[in-house]
């Protein structure tokens, strides 16, 4: 075994759930590996907890306690993964790196799209886009698709739901556009935050501006994740927050489509 296939097998990184069979997140049949820790604190975060780098504890309601993140060597994701090659080579699927944010991970990350390249697996990374450009060129090449998301153009309402700005994400974004790479851009949709007219236009604005994003999946707030927040011990602030009606999606694609910009409800 040579030196660099040493490497690529002992390094370790914090994964919180690896899940098989999932049919979003990418085409076809997919695994979904999720990696611990995110920069940002969205209000509306359906993973909490993978927002940590440390491990954390869930308490359900019956007693029982569930770790969430452990130390996992790249050899031991991959082992994982290939469980379902037949699935992913019949469907156009792969396998899809997500958080957290993986860019927080960005040694592990590239270890793990490297060595899923080394046996023919399709690659996707679920981003926020909030890296250093330093840690992203270098994973950019096995990526076969980026799951970009892009929550707010304005750059103070950005800080104010997510705790950081938005400048190094739409950086990152013109920077990957402009490589050729390929992009679908994700806007999660939260009544009340971003589902503004004025929000919308200025994504739509931005994304016909980079030319080669293929299209925007708008993704409809849901409540999914706020049972995890309860066994964290932690308060969840958009409890009392509607998720959006069929039609009120269908009306803000329209504002993206008037851009000239593809787009889908869902992804």
């Amino acid at each position: 075994m040579h030196h660099w296939e040493v490497v690529m097998a002992t390094a370790e990184g914090m994964v919180f759930d690896i899940q098989r069979y999932a049919l979003h997140d990418g085409a076809g049949i997919r695994t979904l590996v999720f990696l611990k820790g995110c920069p940002l604190r969205c209000a509306w975060c359906h993973n909490p907890e993978g927002q940590q780098k440390r491990p954390q504890v869930l308490r359900y309601e019956n007693g029982t306690e569930k770790i969430a993140g452990r130390r996992m060597r790249v050899d031991e994701v991959l082992r994982e993964v290939e469980k379902d090659t037949i699935f992913y080579d019949e469907s156009g699927g792969g396998v899809t790196f997500s958080g957290g944010d993986p860019l927080v991970q960005p040694g592990f990350l590239l270890e793990l799209l490297k060595a899923c390249k080394g046996h023919d697996l399709r690659t996707a990374v679920e981003t926020s886009g909030y890296a250093r450009w330093e840690d992203v060129a270098p994973v950019a090449p096995y990526v076969d698709l980026w799951l970009y998301d892009l929550k707010l153009m304005d750059p103070e309402r950005h800080r104010r739901w997510t705790g950081v700005s938005n400048r190094r994400i739409l950086s990152n974004l013109e920077q990957l556009a402009a490589s050729g790479a390929h992009v679908i851009v994700r806007i999660p949709l939260v009544p009340g935050v971003n589902d503004d007219r004025q929000n919308l236009e200025a994504t739509g604005r931005f994304v016909a501006s980079l030319g080669s994003v293929g299209e925007v999946h708008l993704l409809p707030y849901h409540r999914a994740g706020m049972s995890k927040y309860e066994r964290l011990g932690v308060d969840y602030t958009l409890g009392d927050t509607p998720e959006p009606a069929a039609e009120a999606m269908e009306r803000l694609a329209a504002i993206l489509q008037e851009w000239g910009v593809r787009t889908k409800i869902g992804g």
